[in-house]
Protein backbone atom coordinates (compact mmCIF):
# COMPACT_ATOMS: atom_id res chain seq x y z
CA UNK A 1 0.00 0.00 0.00
CA UNK A 2 1.45 3.15 -0.93
CA UNK A 3 2.36 5.75 2.03
CA UNK A 4 2.28 8.91 0.13
CA UNK A 5 -0.84 9.20 -1.37
CA UNK A 6 -2.57 12.58 -2.64
CA UNK A 7 -5.80 13.49 -1.19
CA UNK A 8 -8.96 12.76 -3.43
CA UNK A 9 -10.69 16.27 -3.59
CA UNK A 10 -13.52 15.91 -1.05
CA UNK A 11 -16.06 18.65 -0.32
CA UNK A 12 -14.56 20.31 3.09
CA UNK A 13 -16.92 21.92 5.05
CA UNK A 14 -16.04 25.57 5.84
CA UNK A 15 -16.09 25.83 9.30
CA UNK A 16 -13.83 23.00 9.46
CA UNK A 17 -10.94 24.62 7.23
CA UNK A 18 -11.79 27.83 8.67
CA UNK A 19 -10.31 26.81 11.95
CA UNK A 20 -6.66 28.42 12.87
CA UNK A 21 -4.15 26.27 10.91
CA UNK A 22 -1.01 27.12 13.34
CA UNK A 23 0.47 24.45 14.50
CA UNK A 24 -1.23 24.13 17.26
CA UNK A 25 -4.77 24.48 15.95
CA UNK A 26 -3.59 21.53 13.69
CA UNK A 27 -2.67 19.06 16.58
CA UNK A 28 -5.59 19.96 18.21
CA UNK A 29 -7.81 19.15 14.92
CA UNK A 30 -6.30 15.60 14.92
CA UNK A 31 -8.36 14.96 18.14
CA UNK A 32 -11.56 16.26 15.90
CA UNK A 33 -14.30 13.77 15.73
CA UNK A 34 -14.57 14.28 11.80
CA UNK A 35 -12.13 11.65 10.24
CA UNK A 36 -11.95 14.29 7.41
CA UNK A 37 -11.02 16.66 9.96
CA UNK A 38 -8.25 14.37 11.43
CA UNK A 39 -6.88 13.66 7.84
CA UNK A 40 -6.86 17.65 6.46
CA UNK A 41 -4.57 18.09 9.96
CA UNK A 42 -2.42 15.16 9.39
CA UNK A 43 -1.87 16.10 6.04
CA UNK A 44 -1.11 20.25 6.75
CA UNK A 45 1.59 19.09 9.74
CA UNK A 46 3.87 17.09 7.20
CA UNK A 47 6.12 20.36 7.58
CA UNK A 48 6.21 20.62 11.78
CA UNK A 49 8.48 18.07 12.94
CA UNK A 50 7.48 19.25 16.53
CA UNK A 51 4.11 17.58 15.80
CA UNK A 52 5.76 13.95 15.57
CA UNK A 53 4.69 13.29 19.24
CA UNK A 54 1.25 13.97 18.98
CA UNK A 55 0.82 12.09 15.35
CA UNK A 56 2.27 9.56 17.30
CA UNK A 57 -0.42 9.57 19.79
CA UNK A 58 -3.13 9.36 17.40
CA UNK A 59 -1.93 6.60 15.06
CA UNK A 60 -2.04 4.19 18.52
CA UNK A 61 -5.77 5.32 18.53
CA UNK A 62 -6.93 6.17 15.36
CA UNK A 63 -9.35 3.47 13.89
CA UNK A 64 -9.73 5.07 10.59
CA UNK A 65 -7.94 3.59 8.08
CA UNK A 66 -8.02 6.73 5.87
CA UNK A 67 -6.60 8.94 8.39
CA UNK A 68 -3.72 6.48 9.18
CA UNK A 69 -2.35 6.31 5.97
CA UNK A 70 -2.11 10.01 5.93
CA UNK A 71 -0.23 9.85 9.55
CA UNK A 72 1.73 7.70 8.51
CA UNK A 73 2.26 8.98 5.43
CA UNK A 74 3.63 12.42 7.25
CA UNK A 75 5.96 10.18 10.07
CA UNK A 76 7.49 9.45 7.00
CA UNK A 77 8.14 12.57 5.71
CA UNK A 78 8.98 14.04 9.09
CA UNK A 79 11.66 11.17 9.19
CA UNK A 80 12.57 12.31 12.92
CA UNK A 81 14.20 10.56 15.88
CA UNK A 82 10.33 10.57 17.37
CA UNK A 83 8.68 9.90 14.42
CA UNK A 84 11.09 7.09 14.06
CA UNK A 85 10.44 5.99 17.62
CA UNK A 86 6.58 5.62 17.39
CA UNK A 87 6.69 3.51 14.55
CA UNK A 88 9.08 1.71 16.52
CA UNK A 89 6.29 1.31 18.72
CA UNK A 90 3.79 -0.16 16.55
CA UNK A 91 5.99 -2.96 15.54
CA UNK A 92 4.85 -3.95 18.91
CA UNK A 93 1.18 -3.56 18.34
CA UNK A 94 -1.41 -6.01 18.69
CA UNK A 95 -3.43 -4.55 15.16
CA UNK A 96 -1.05 -6.77 12.64
CA UNK A 97 -2.49 -4.22 9.73
CA UNK A 98 -0.83 -1.22 12.15
CA UNK A 99 2.60 -3.24 12.15
CA UNK A 100 2.47 -3.48 8.59
CA UNK A 101 1.97 -0.18 7.50
CA UNK A 102 4.76 1.14 9.79
CA UNK A 103 6.89 -1.82 8.44
CA UNK A 104 6.36 -0.33 5.01
CA UNK A 105 6.97 2.98 6.19
CA UNK A 106 9.78 2.33 7.82
CA UNK A 107 11.24 0.91 4.63
CA UNK A 108 11.44 4.32 3.15
CA UNK A 109 13.41 5.71 5.68
CA UNK A 110 17.13 4.13 5.18
CA UNK A 111 19.38 6.45 6.94
CA UNK A 112 17.02 6.84 9.89
CA UNK A 113 16.25 3.06 10.09
CA UNK A 114 19.58 2.17 9.26
CA UNK A 115 20.68 3.95 12.51
CA UNK A 116 19.20 1.49 14.95
CA UNK A 117 19.09 -1.36 13.09
CA UNK A 118 21.82 -3.42 14.84
CA UNK A 119 19.55 -2.82 18.33
CA UNK A 120 16.19 -3.74 16.58
CA UNK A 121 18.34 -6.97 15.55
CA UNK A 122 19.06 -7.39 18.97
CA UNK A 123 15.56 -6.40 20.63
CA UNK A 124 14.08 -9.23 23.47
CA UNK A 125 11.37 -9.74 20.94
CA UNK A 126 11.72 -12.10 18.80
CA UNK A 127 9.00 -10.99 16.63
CA UNK A 128 10.51 -7.49 16.20
CA UNK A 129 13.12 -9.13 15.08
CA UNK A 130 11.78 -11.00 12.59
CA UNK A 131 9.98 -7.37 11.73
CA UNK A 132 13.18 -5.56 11.23
CA UNK A 133 14.29 -7.98 8.80
CA UNK A 134 11.73 -7.78 7.39
CA UNK A 135 12.19 -3.70 7.12
CA UNK A 136 15.51 -4.70 5.62
CA UNK A 137 14.06 -6.28 2.69
CA UNK A 138 13.13 -3.25 0.49
CA UNK A 139 15.72 -0.49 2.70
CA UNK A 140 17.91 1.10 0.35
CA UNK A 141 21.00 0.47 2.60
CA UNK A 142 24.80 -0.99 1.63
CA UNK A 143 24.65 -2.91 5.39
CA UNK A 144 22.07 -5.18 4.21
CA UNK A 145 23.52 -7.91 3.38
CA UNK A 146 26.13 -7.44 6.29
CA UNK A 147 23.18 -7.42 9.23
CA UNK A 148 21.58 -10.17 7.68
CA UNK A 149 24.58 -12.01 8.31
CA UNK A 150 25.14 -10.90 11.34
CA UNK A 151 21.48 -12.32 12.19
CA UNK A 152 22.75 -15.59 11.04
CA UNK A 153 25.66 -15.33 12.91
CA UNK A 154 24.16 -14.65 16.13
CA UNK A 155 20.56 -15.03 16.48
CA UNK A 156 19.34 -17.99 18.77
CA UNK A 157 15.88 -18.40 17.28
CA UNK A 158 15.00 -20.19 14.51
CA UNK A 159 12.33 -18.32 12.91
CA UNK A 160 14.46 -14.79 13.06
CA UNK A 161 17.11 -16.65 11.04
CA UNK A 162 15.19 -18.47 8.79
CA UNK A 163 13.79 -14.76 7.78
CA UNK A 164 17.27 -13.92 7.21
CA UNK A 165 18.01 -16.80 5.43
CA UNK A 166 15.16 -15.95 2.94
CA UNK A 167 16.27 -12.47 1.77
CA UNK A 168 19.57 -13.35 2.27
CA UNK A 169 18.60 -16.01 -0.96
CA UNK A 170 17.77 -12.67 -2.68
CA UNK A 171 20.42 -10.16 -1.72
CA UNK A 172 23.50 -12.15 -0.56
CA UNK A 173 26.83 -12.31 -1.88
CA UNK A 174 29.64 -14.82 -1.61
CA UNK A 175 30.63 -13.28 1.32
CA UNK A 176 27.39 -14.86 3.07
CA UNK A 177 28.39 -18.49 2.18
CA UNK A 178 30.11 -19.86 4.97
CA UNK A 179 27.93 -17.94 7.77
CA UNK A 180 24.84 -20.09 5.60
CA UNK A 181 26.92 -23.64 6.17
CA UNK A 182 27.60 -22.51 9.48
CA UNK A 183 24.24 -22.28 10.34
CA UNK A 184 23.14 -25.31 8.73
CA UNK A 185 25.67 -27.07 11.05
CA UNK A 186 23.86 -24.54 14.47
CA UNK A 187 20.27 -26.05 13.21
CA UNK A 188 21.01 -29.43 11.64
CA UNK A 189 17.69 -30.43 12.81
CA UNK A 190 15.67 -27.82 11.61
CA UNK A 191 14.22 -28.89 8.42
CA UNK A 192 13.31 -25.89 6.96
CA UNK A 193 16.34 -24.30 7.87
CA UNK A 194 18.20 -26.93 5.86
CA UNK A 195 16.01 -26.36 2.88
CA UNK A 196 16.38 -22.60 2.94
CA UNK A 197 19.75 -22.03 3.39
CA UNK A 198 20.56 -25.02 0.25
CA UNK A 199 18.24 -22.41 -1.55
CA UNK A 200 20.80 -19.64 -0.60
CA UNK A 201 24.03 -21.55 -1.33
CA UNK A 202 22.47 -22.34 -4.44
CA UNK A 203 21.52 -19.19 -5.68
CA UNK A 204 24.52 -17.07 -4.49
CA UNK A 205 27.15 -19.71 -5.90
CA UNK A 206 24.94 -19.28 -9.40
CA UNK A 207 25.02 -16.02 -9.30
Amino acid sequence: MALIKTLKSEPVPQDERQRSRDDAGLVLQLEHGNPLARRWAARDLATCPEAAAALVSRLQREDDGSVREIILSTLTCLGNEVAVAGLVQCLRSGDAALRNEAIEAMKQLPAEVGAIVRRLLADADADVRIFTVNILESLRHPDVEAWLIEVIENDREVNVCATAVDLLAEVGSPAALEVLQQLKVRFADEPYIQFAADLALKRISEG
